[in-house]
């Protein structure tokens, strides 16, 4: 059947307008998204304001008396660690999952100064309230550099360290990347989607593959900029930019005095700001076969785990290989 330019193009506006319709709509700390178990709150006062930090606190069945911590990224939610969580709670440790202020289900406030020594006091301020001295930390993607910061500054508190794909294993204003203001990053945050979330996570995060199993989570994010919500997430994700983009870690890594395991995904090619990079700089950038190698000669005594196969997310990629390593990796106190 021939159809009529003007017929297609109305054809197209309507599938489009349909398939966005289709799509989840979330509220601007993702209420309507449900979590694999129970979610609590604590509520706390940070910078002369109350806020309230959505958690997990999963119970093991048969506990051998150890904690783990998890750390979500910039584009991931404590829901994003499902698989691992069962893992290990079924290993007998005790899983403490934070949303952080700014994030998910967490307190989005319109004013706040953003930096990982901040974000490291509230985890720290959690895991009092709930009574752990002393627990392993596991930070993927922003989370790494939170996890970072948490150990740099809580050296007696971290029993052992483990970053996950983490962001900030280069300095990319150092490397090139012009700054870009807090306005700039709202108005781009103000853009994103479900497909703009897709095609960047396909991209950058997955070299170009895609699964099923991926489209939860693009749900996830794409809901809440969906709803009502979204100018409140926008702007959290602007201010949170811009912190990862002007707080480095990497310098600070030889400072690093706790056991640390590093996983990286060899196909990721994550870098902040690459879309503003001139294009030779933009094409250095992100390349983490030779980041991670570098990271583990920096920190003292780091043990490197490589996945040849597996980009930014290994624990979603590869949940069952990503947890035996993981296990493996802090099974020695």
């Amino acid at each position: 059947m021939k159809i009529a330019y003007p017929a297609l193009a109305a054809l197209l506006a309507f599938s489009a307008v349909a398939h966005a319709e289709s799509m989840p709509r979330y509220g601007a700390r993702l209420e309507g998204f449900d979590y694999p178990r129970p979610v609590q709150t604590f509520a706390f006062t940070s910078q002369a304001q109350p806020l309230e930090m959505a958690y997990l606190d999963v119970a093991p069945a048969k506990p051998n008396g150890r904690t783990v911590v998890l750390l979500h990224g910039k584009n991931f939610c404590a829901a994003t660690w499902e698989s691992a969580i069962e893992a290990l709670a079924g290993a007998g440790f005790r899983v403490v999952v934070p949303d952080q202020i700014g994030f998910c289900k967490s307190s989005k406030p319109q004013r706040y100064q953003y930096s990982f020594g901040q974000l490291a006091a509230n985890t720290r301020a959690l895991l009092a309230r709930l009574d752990i001295d002393r627990a392993v930390i596991v930070g993927h993607s922003m989370g790494g550099m939170l996890a970072t910061r948490y150990a740099l500054q809580y050296p007696a508190s971290t029993e052992r360290m483990v970053l996950v794909n983490p962001i900030g294993l280069e300095d990319w204003k150092a490397e090139g990347v012009p700054w870009r203001s807090i306005d700039a990053w709202y108005e781009r945050e103000l853009k994103t989607s479900f497909d703009s979330i897709r095609d960047y996570q396909r991209t950058v995060y997955y070299s170009g593959d895609w699964k099923p199993a991926y489209e939860q989570w693009v749900g996830m994010l794409g809901g809440m900029y969906a709803g009502d919500g979204r100018e409140a997430v926008a702007w959290s994700q602007a201010l949170t930019s811009d912190m990862v983009f002007n707080q480095p870690v990497v310098y600070e890594f030889p400072r690093i005095a706790v056991p640390t395991t590093l996983f990286i995904g060899q196909k990721d090619r994550t870098a902040i700001g690459k879309d503003l990079a001139a294009a030779d700089v933009a094409k250095r950038l992100g390349d983490y076969p030779a980041l991670g190698r570098r990271a583990a000669a920096a920190i003292p005594g780091a043990t490197l785990v490589e996945f040849a196969d597996l980009g930014h997310s290994p624990q979603v990629e590869d949940p069952a290989r990503f947890n035996a390593d993981l296990l493996k990796a802090i099974s020695v106190p």
